[in-house]
């Protein structure tokens, strides 16, 4: 790995665009690296994941509106969507915003966290939309979906996009075009303005996951994997890129992000090394931001160990600065604590999540969010016995650069209203690649079945899975088969018309 300072030059100074963030990315993405066999095994997992996590979202409202809105754009060789027949095709980046937005829905695809966040899951569905559109091979898209890992986890690792309040999709328009780029085997120069473009388009504010979380939280990642993939169009065609997007004087970092002043040390592979930033990524066992991961396990077994829950006076938890600050009580969100938040809210709720968990010994996708679990009066009074604190302990845990020690977990201490006290403490989430039982293949399979129970029929879901563990031999043409067909009887519409 070779760590690339990128800072900002006036624009007296003309900077080689070979020293250029975004051409580093671009080099990489053009490279000859062999694909990992580990990052290959981890990229079908994903792709099952992300199949999992959208099929069971397939009838949730923003889902059905993306979905609507794609089908209008119906094209002759085009891109598949979730649940409808295989044979119906559609423009890619449409399929790319509506797969996009139903793997994102119930926030329980994979995560990486590091100086800022992201669910590098999120490249896939743009990568396979546009493999479907140009028929491109197993391997090409494997290809693809590597390098988009590789490129959004080493920004991520070195670009802090939260503390200016932007939001983290802005990593994943770069990944995206950078992914594609590679899978197409496009040359530096194009990816170089695609990746370019797609981070100038791609910049929004953090006010999508505050207050009162709307669907665009399902939306946004979508919205940013659409306008890669446009990116990639328009620098295929020749056409140039606000350059340089990074080190310019009014570029991003120095108008929205650290500013002139800036020095950021970006980690890259080297030229044709392999690429294997995959395996630091990690998946959700229950559908909650993945801090809420560790904190679930906690509160299950808390629960068998207090039998008097009612007699709880207090609940301290203590945590890092992103668990305390966004999803804890630092981060003054009343919305937070409101029983009639809503499910997008709820979800980056550690008070209620744990209050839940705690009282349930366990935890469901759709059970553990109903308005009747949210207002339990007995939820509620656990819920607001709930503070989180910032432990710096915690904090320098989980920025720790070795994945094996990096942390996500908290201590927990329940106070009694006799005086006794209950603690427990989790580096990280049991399913955590480094946690007590990791994710493994059937793992990801056993959430496949459970999430399209009832839903995808036992020869689909067979087929699918079948198909999918041999991606790398499918050939051109046959990324069709990545889709999962339902009956399209089971399959909601929206009452309510839009422009498309």
């Amino acid at each position: 790995m070779i760590r690339h300072l990128v800072k900002v030059y006036p624009s007296k100074i003309k900077i080689n665009k070979k020293n250029q963030l975004a051409w580093k990315i671009a080099e990489i993405a053009s490279d000859n690296a062999k694909l990992n066999n580990h990052a290959v095994d981890m990229v079908i997992n994903r792709i099952i994941d992300n199949a999992s996590v959208a099929i069971a979202s397939l009838n949730r409202t923003s889902v059905i509106s993306a979905r609507e809105m794609a089908l209008a754009h119906q094209r002759k060789n085009g891109a598949t969507l979730f649940g409808v027949n295989s044979k119906l095709k559609f423009d890619c980046e449409w399929a790319a915003w509506a797969n996009g937005t139903a793997v994102r829905e119930l926030d329980f695809h994979d995560t990486f966290l590091a100086a800022d966040y992201s669910h590098p899951g999120d490249n896939i569905p743009s990568l396979i939309a546009v493999a479907q559109q140009l028929k491109k091979n197993g391997k090409e898209l494997l290809k693809g979906i590597i390098t988009a890992y590789e490129v959004q986890v080493n920004l991520v690792k070195a670009i802090c996009l939260h503390k200016h309040k932007v939001d983290h999709i802005a990593h994943l328009g770069p990944s995206v075009a950078a992914g594609i780029g590679s899978m197409l085997n496009l040359k530096t120069e194009t990816i170089y303005q695609a990746v370019q473009q797609a981070l100038h388009v791609t910049i929004s504010t953090r006010q999508s996951r505050k207050g009162e979380i709307s669907s665009w939280k399902a939306y946004a990642p979508a919205h940013a994997g659409k306008l890669g993939i446009e990116a990639v169009d328009r620098a295929m065609r020749g056409e140039g890129a606000p350059s340089p997007i990074y080190e310019g004087e009014d570029s991003v970092i120095a108008r929205i992000l650290d500013g002139k002043n800036a020095k950021y040390f970006v980690p890259l592979p080297k030229k044709n090394e392999i690429k294997k930033a995959i395996l630091e990524t990690y998946t959700k066992e229950y559908s909650a931001e993945y801090q809420a991961q560790a904190l679930i396990d906690i509160a299950k077994k808390l629960n068998k160990r207090i039998t008097d829950l009612i007699n709880i006076n207090k609940i301290d938890i203590y945590t890092s600065h992103h668990t305390h600050y966004v999803i804890g009580t630092g981060a003054n969100d009343p919305q937070k604590m409101d029983p009639n938040a809503s499910r997008e809210t709820l979800d980056h709720s550690i008070m209620y999540i744990f209050a839940v968990a705690l009282e349930d010994g366990n935890w469901h996708h759709v059970k553990s969010y109903t308005k009747a679990r949210a207002n339990r009066k007995s939820t509620i009074k656990i819920w607001n016995s709930i503070k989180t604190h910032e432990d710096k302990k915690w904090t320098k845990k989980y920025h720790d650069p070795d994945p094996k020690k990096k942390s996500f977990g908290a201590k927990v201490i329940i106070t009694m209203k006799n005086g006794k006290k209950y603690t427990e403490e989790l580096d990280r989430a049991d399913a955590h690649p480094y946690g007590a039982r990791p994710f493994k293949r059937e793992n990801y399979i056993n959430k496949f079945h459970i999430l399209t129970d009832k839903v995808v029929s036992k020869k689909e879901s067979e087929r699918f899975l079948k198909d999918v563990q041999n991606c790398k031999n499918l050939k051109n043409g046959q990324l069709d088969k990545l889709n999962i067909e339902i009956n399209k009887k089971f399959l909601k519409k929206n009452n309510r018309a839009g422009i498309f």
